[in-house]
C-alpha cells in the first residue's frame, strides 16, 4: 500500500474511488449502447421517406452526383451551343444518334451532341497531333511524302469514325446479351400468361427475376412495363421496346403480342412457339460455330503443329543420312 501510495502520489482511498468510477462509468456507457439501439427498420423507413420528399421536391441528396451531374450538363449545353453557332445541328442526324444511343443504353438524350462534338474534335486532336509529329520532328523522315500524308489522313479517318464505332460495339455487345436471355424470358412470360397475369405485370415480374442474370434485358422489360402503365396507345410501348433493342428476334416478339392484343389470340401459346424457335436457333448458332472449327484451325495447324511435327519425325532420319554421309565421304 506504501509502494502504490508513493507511485501514484495518492493514498489507497483515491485509488480505490477511482477504480469505482471508472466501472460505473463502463456500465453506464454499456447499458447506453444497449439501451439506446434504435430497429434499424425504422430508420430505414424514415430515410427512403425523405428520400420521397426530396425527390418530389426535386432535391438530390448526393453533393458530389448533383454536382457531376450540373458539370456534366453544362459542358454538353455548351457543346450544343459551340455546334449550333456552326450550323453541324441536323434534326434527322440529332435523332437518329440519340436512337443509337438508346440502342447502347444510354438514355441520357443529350449525349448526342458530345457524339457529334466528337466527330468535329477528334480529327482536329488525332490528325493535328500526328501531323505535328509527323512533319515537326525528324521519326518520319526516311518516310516518303505519300506515306506520311497517307499516315496523317488515317488518323483524320480514325478521329472521325472514332465515337460511331465505339456506339456500335457497344450496341452490338448489349444486342447480344439481350439475344441470349431472350428465350428465357419467353419462358417465364409463358409461365405469367397462364398464370392470368397481364401484359405489363408480365413484364414487371419477368424484369425483376431476369435482372440478376440478363440486366440488360431486365431494364428493357422494367422500362417497357412503366410505359405500359403511363402511355395511352399500349402498342407505342411495345414499339418503343422494338426500337430501343436492335434485334430481329424481339423485333418478332413485338409484333406477336401487337397482334395478340389486336386480334385476341391466346398471348401463352404465341410466346411458347417463339420460345422453341429462339432455343432451336441458338442451338443451330452454337452448331453452325462447331462446323466453322475445323476450318479455322486450318492457319494455326499448318503454321504453328505441321512445323514440330515435320521437326519431330524427320530430325532424327535427317541426322542419321548426315552422320552415313560423313562417314562415306571420310572413308573414301
Amino acid at each position: 500500500m506504501t509502494g502504490s501510495a508513493s507511485f501514484s502520489g495518492l493514498g489507497p482511498e483515491a485509488v480505490t474511488a477511482m477504480l469505482w468510477a471508472v466501472c460505473v462509468l463502463s456500465l453506464m456507457v454499456v447499458g447506453y449502447v444497449l439501451i439506446g439501439v434504435r430497429d434499424p427498420m425504422r430508420r430505414r423507413v424514415a430515410t427512403l421517406n425523405a428520400r420521397r420528399e426530396q425527390l418530389k421536391a426535386g432535391i438530390d441528396t448526393g453533393p458530389k452526383r448533383r454536382a457531376q451531374f450540373i458539370d456534366r450538363g453544362t459542358l454538353l449545353e455548351r457543346m450544343r451551343r459551340l455546334l449550333s453557332a456552326l450550323r453541324m445541328l441536323q434534326d434527322e442526324q440529332v435523332k437518329a444518334i440519340q436512337l443509337k444511343l438508346l440502342q447502347a443504353g444510354i438514355r441520357s438524350k443529350e449525349m448526342a451532341f458530345a457524339v457529334i462534338f466528337g466527330r468535329l474534335a477528334l480529327p482536329i486532336l488525332l490528325g493535328g497531333g500526328t501531323a505535328l509529329w509527323v512533319y515537326g520532328s525528324d521519326d518520319f523522315a526516311q518516310w516518303s511524302g505519300f506515306s506520311r500524308y497517307m499516315m496523317v489522313a488515317g488518323m483524320l479517318v480514325l478521329g472521325y469514325k472514332a465515337p460511331d464505332i465505339a456506339l456500335k460495339n457497344q450496341i452490338d455487345k448489349r444486342s447480344h446479351a439481350i439475344r441470349k436471355g431472350l428465350p428465357d424470358a419467353l419462358d417465364l412470360m409463358v409461365i405469367c400468361a397462364e398464370a392470368g397475369l397481364t401484359v405489363d405485370a408480365a413484364f414487371a415480374r419477368v424484369a425483376r427475376e431476369l435482372r440478376r442474370a440478363y440486366p440488360e434485358l431486365g431494364d428493357e422489360f422494367q422500362l417497357t412495363s412503366v410505359e405500359l402503365g403511363f402511355l395511352t396507345d399500349r402498342r407505342q410501348a411495345l414499339e418503343n421496346l422494338s426500337l430501343r433493342v436492335r434485334l430481329d428476334a424481339l423485333r418478332g416478339v413485338v409484333t406477336t403480342m401487337i397482334q395478340t392484343e389486336k386480334y385476341g389470340t391466346p398471348l401463352a401459346s404465341s410466346l411458347r412457339v417463339l420460345s422453341a424457335e429462339f432455343r432451336n436457333e441458338r442451338m443451330m448458332r452454337a452448331e453452325e460455330k462447331a462446323a466453322r472449327l475445323p476450318a479455322i484451325m486450318t492457319v494455326p495447324l499448318i503454321l504453328f503443329i505441321l512445323p514440330t511435327l515435320f521437326v519431330v519425325i524427320l530430325g532424327p532420319a535427317a541426322c542419321s543420312i548426315k552422320d552415313s554421309l560423313m562417314t562415306s565421304m571420310a572413308g573414301r
